[in-house]
């Protein structure tokens, strides 16, 4: 990282009415800024998309699923709590953000949803390690609400369980949506395959942590928040048979950009152990066409974890050739992560550009197809 990059280097003025509070009539209505590999911003639709992207990209996208996370209650003793889950641990357990008059201590009950007992067995930092007495996600089916962003005021309601849920989730466990996919629909999907344009998948559950502000001005003093992901080694395969046949890898949101990013960091951490040792045998080959010469398999194997990325501006992206995004808060580490990819002046360009045009910002708002910069 930078040792200079500071906070305040990450901010700009939004006017609160350009907040999005509800999702377009239809998911490809958006508008879509295009930032292109010459920097030059060009106002869209979101559905010129089928346009932009050739045949022989390869479109990520991340299939995690929203879970009503939210739950409300009191304890025992009467005192109220509201409880969001961060992560499930296993069937019956999960590791949630509690908010009380005072922190509830190992031992407590809380009656949640006027519905069933939970027990709060401890704490890990700031999460809260309760048990569940029935399977977590049924639980949170019935009695949970999905846990909208804090900058939507309204409470969630049945269009939100629909709209904050991109059409291909499959995988259980965010708190969040990957935003970048709400735009899309089925026959938008259709059209872009029919044109050639394959796609795959990652999972990263978004957590809490993407909201929380930025409380450092040294960025080198931030510590990342940390966020479960997988990466299929289908996946890897067809993002390195793309490179390899001069194809871009176009991540549909940050959280695909984390997962791929990390993905890759691991592979080449793995390859590299494996080449020193001097084990690896003839499948190990460094790819000449990616940075740095990154040692990969010849048959890849999927690749999971916890990942605490920081991708600031000065990061060298190993996968990652474009991104579709929404708009990022200012001071966020995914405003950040947008500024790495294009550089920190075309994105303070294009988002200054986006408030003075009236785009709609954040979850529910417009979105930007950005190609990296020509070298």
């Amino acid at each position: 990282m930078n040792p200079s990059l500071e906070l305040s280097q990450f901010d700009y003025e939004l006017p609160s009415e350009l907040i999005a509070q509800s999702p377009a009539a239809h998911r490809v209505e958006s508008r879509l800024l295009h930032l292109d590999p010459d920097s030059v911003l060009h106002d869209r639709q979101f559905i010129d998309l089928v346009e932009l992207i050739r045949p022989g990209d390869l479109l990520v996208f991340n299939n995690t699923r929203v879970i009503k996370a939210r739950l409300t209650g009191q304890k025992e003793s009467g005192g109220k709590v509201e409880v969001l889950v961060e992560r499930i641990v296993d069937p019956h357990n999960v590791l949630a953000h509690v908010r009380a008059s005072k922190s509830p201590k190992p031992g407590t009950r809380l009656r949640l949803a006027d519905a069933f007992m939970a027990t709060v067995h401890g704490r890990q930092g700031e999460l809260f390690e309760i048990e569940f007495p029935e399977r977590v996600l049924d639980l949170l089916d019935r009695h949970g609400a999905i846990p909208l962003p804090p900058y939507i005021t309204h409470a969630a309601d049945q269009e939100d369980e629909e709209r904050y849920q991109t059409i291909y989730a499959s995988e259980p466990g965010a708190i969040a949506a990957p935003t970048a996919g709400l735009h899309f629909d089925e026959a938008l999907l259709q059209r872009l395959a029919d044109k050639g344009i394959q796609q795959a998948f990652v999972t990263l559950h978004v957590g809490a942590g993407t909201f929380q502000p930025v409380r450092v001005q040294k960025l080198t003093e931030h510590i990342m928040h940390a966020e479960r992901y997988s990466v299929s080694a289908e996946t890897i395969s067809l993002v390195q048979a793309t490179r390899k046949a001069g194809g871009r890898v176009i991540a549909v949101g940050t959280t695909s950009v984390r997962a791929l990013e990390a993905a890759a960091a691991q592979q080449r951490a793995q390859a590299l152990v494996t080449h020193s040792t001097m084990t690896a045998g003839p499948d190990v080959t460094v790819d000449k066409q990616s940075p740095s010469g990154t040692l990969t398999h010849a048959a890849p194997a999927t690749i999971e974890g916890d990942t605490r990325l920081f991708i600031t501006p000065g990061y060298t992206f190993a996968w990652v050739d474009a991104l579709i995004t929404n708009f990022h808060l200012p001071q966020s580490t995914l405003l950040m992560l947008v500024s790495a990819l294009a550089g920190m002046e075309p994105i303070r360009r294009a988002y200054t550009h986006a408030v003075q045009s009236r785009y709609r910002f954040f979850s529910y708002g417009d979105a930007m197809f950005i190609e990296s910069p020509q070298p």
